[in-house]
């Protein structure tokens, strides 16, 4: 049975993926799983410890304690402070989380109680995320503009001296430090200025794992009880989001830009789509077969100038 070189190539990327994942998540474990331990023996020796220090407690009621506040903890609601921090649905907080909805980041750390909340989140997401999804593209559409104006500026005065691709490379990375700037390393210093418990790594971790939509929620803005002004700062983050997924966008759009680095042009079903499809194979024969793209043009070309020679001269000739 014949494989086409296509599905070749992406049954080795198939593969291959595959074997990243077990290479990561070996890693992560490696990593991660001593530091677990650690809390888990560190924990076990505080609870031993405070049943001792309070006999009078039992060790079914604390257990049923601590059931009890992390499943409010994973609802959102924290039991930290006698419960007397701002609730989760202020207006800041339900715009930070509506921004999370339709941009798909979902940090997951504040999730609808009700029933009504839990649908109308499905409706709103239906709609928010198509929306969201056209309006960015529309964004990235005119944002292409200047920067294409930089590609043509780079171009006239380096053309002459480099090729192509080593000119849209230059572009490129003007282009991704500008991002790289402008929406993380700024940024992360902000956000390290104005949360007390983040360092400057921990703002650059949470800006990643922001705009590349993972959003693990583990690192969340303005959570803090005492942060000062929190509705504001959750609107603000909330935009800070979207302007900068909108530039992530436009990112990837000069990446694909560079037909050299667009890998996903190996895994295209081209030829086997033409083979498969009858439409296609008339088209392809008429023309000549696979040269059919290149000998469309040029005759094309010389037909649209004769036409206009003969019509315009037959007047003449004919008395």
């Amino acid at each position: 049975m014949f494989i086409s070189k296509s599905n070749t190539r992406l049954i080795v990327l198939t593969a291959f993926y595959l074997l990243f994942l077990v290479i990561g998540a070996s890693i992560f474990s490696a990593i991660e799983a001593p530091k677990e331990i650690d809390i888990i023996r560190s924990l076990r020796n505080r609870r031993a410890k405070f049943l001792q220090d309070h006999s009078c407690l039992k060790d079914e009621d604390l257990e049923e304690l601590i059931v009890e506040i992390i499943r409010a903890n994973n609802r959102g609601v924290s039991a930290a402070n006698n419960v007397t921090m701002e609730p989760n649905w202020s207006f800041g907080q339900s715009f930070f989380f509506s921004g999370t909805v339709v941009t798909t980041i979902g940090y997951g750390h504040v999730t609808p109680l009700s029933k009504g909340g839990k649908m109308f989140c499905i409706l709103y997401g239906l709609l928010g995320i198509p929306l969201t999804l056209i309006l960015l593209t529309a964004y990235v559409e005119r944002l292409m503009i200047p920067t294409t104006w930089i590609l043509h500026f780079l171009n006239s005065k380096l053309g002459h001296l480099y090729q192509p691709f080593n000119i849209r490379m230059l572009h490129f990375s003007i282009v991704a430090a500008a991002i790289l700037a402008l929406f993380f390393l700024i940024p992360a210093a902000i956000f390290s200025y104005l949360e007390p418990d983040w360092d400057y790594l921990d703002s650059i971790y949470y800006c990643f794992i922001s705009l590349t939509t993972i959003g693990l929620g583990d690192y969340i803005p303005a959570d803090n009880i005492n942060q000062k002004m929190r509705p504001l700062y959750k609107v603000c983050a909330t935009f800070y989001l979207l302007i900068g997924l909108t530039f992530m966008m436009l990112f990837l759009s000069v990446l694909y830009d560079i037909p050299q680095l667009n890998f996903g042009l190996f895994f295209l079903l081209k030829s086997d789509q033409a083979a498969g499809d009858p439409e296609k194979m008339r088209l392809a024969t008429e023309v000549g077969g696979p040269k059919y793209t290149q000998q469309i043009d040029e005759p094309t070309t010389r037909h649209i100038k004769a036409i206009p020679r003969m019509d315009s001269s037959s007047p003449e000739d004919n008395p």
